[in-house]
């Protein structure tokens, strides 16, 4: 792609983005979100097969139901065959692009992972992203060299003293030194926070913005907080939908060529939101391609991966949603633009 004449970053103050996330012009930011997204992104919504492999957490975080002292939790780990056909699923039904999933489960180690990393690089010219937590500068290195072209890394926040409390025995420092590091090896990098966690004020929720765009990062993931019963945070609201979905345009203003997903936690609250967000900031879709066997076992939170519907009839859901959106199902690698518009 090319870049759109005249979209440039906008560079918004806090006091500016705290009055967006109050809600003080919904129809400006909408609009000018919108019309970002469809400009930059030509129409396209790039739809992303996601693998979760393993539920197996070495964390306890207080919002995840894979929290490591969740004793009702059903754990499950995938070997190397069934990650690999769920891949050639993914592959077959025309994802462009594969994320390998999972809890922080050193279990899969380095060369585990790299033997994956290459294994699906032959099968296919598709876009490899990880995501699987905090692991050691040697890993990274190696399954970038290995083919993999992007890892994710959420926050969740980069307010100090609520990520402690909020991560038990998490560093904040040594994650956030990982993005920086990820960005060096080359990756597609990409992080986010999650909206309305409990104790997060929206003039916290504003500084992360404002970090998050300092970063210059690929892939910028927000969603809303879903409580989840058996974790600390049980009794806490759920996030706002239409906070979220603030927080996307905000973003998208901010940063027009990442790459913005419409989190599934979106439908958890609401059904319909996840589509909703196409038209508010977002531009990446990532249907489960998780096999049937432990599908709903993947339980961040309720409603995760909850739909009966077989793969194929999911997928056909998500792309008839975004059809009905005005916009195209896309296929394509969907690498970030974000270097295009600074």
């Amino acid at each position: 792609m090319t870049p759109s004449a005249g979209i440039k970053p906008i560079l918004l103050e806090k006091s500016q983005i705290l009055a967006l996330l109050s809600g003080e012009d919904d129809a400006w930011l909408f609009q000018q979100a919108e019309s970002v997204t469809r400009a930059v992104f030509e129409d396209q919504v790039y739809l992303r097969g996601v693998v979760e492999f393993s539920n197996l957490c070495r964390h306890d975080c207080h919002y995840c139901g894979l929290r490591r002292n969740n004793r009702q939790a059903r754990r499950y780990r995938l070997n190397s065959d069934a990650i690999l056909d769920a891949v050639d699923r993914a592959i077959e039904l025309g994802m462009g692009s594969v994320v390998l999933q999972s809890a922080d489960d050193y279990r899969y180690r380095l060369n585990d992972v790299a033997a994956l990393i290459r294994a699906i690089k032959s099968r296919a010219d598709i876009a490899v992203t990880l995501s699987l937590g905090d692991r050691h500068a040697e890993e990274l290195e190696a399954w970038r060299e290995a083919g993999a072209d992007r890892y994710l890394l959420k926050m969740e926040t980069f307010n100090r003293q609520r990520f402690a409390e909020l991560r038990p025995g998490a560093d904040f420092d040594a994650r956030l030194g990982r993005l920086h590091a990820l960005k060096r090896l080359g990756y597609q990098t990409g992080s986010g926070v999650i909206t309305d966690l409990p104790g997060i004020t929206d003039a916290m929720l504003a500084e992360d913005l404002l970090q998050l765009t300092d970063l210059q990062l690929d892939m910028l993931a927000c969603g809303p907080f879903v409580s989840h019963p058996q974790t600390p945070l049980a009794d806490a609201p759920n996030g706002s939908v239409l906070k979220s979905h603030r927080v996307s345009a905000i973003l998208r203003l901010m940063n027009p060529g990442a790459n913005i997903p419409a989190t599934s936690s979106l439908d958890a609250l609401r059904s319909g939101a996840r589509e909703q967000a196409l038209s508010r900031g977002c531009n990446v879709v990532m249907p489960s391609f998780t096999p049937d066997t432990v599908f709903e076992r993947y339980g961040i939170y309720p409603g995760k991966n909850s739909s009966t519907l077989a793969l194929e009839a999911r997928l056909q859901q998500v792309r008839a949603a975004i059809t009905a959106t005005g916009r195209i199902a896309s296929a394509s690698r969907g690498d970030s633009l974000r270097t295009l518009y600074v």
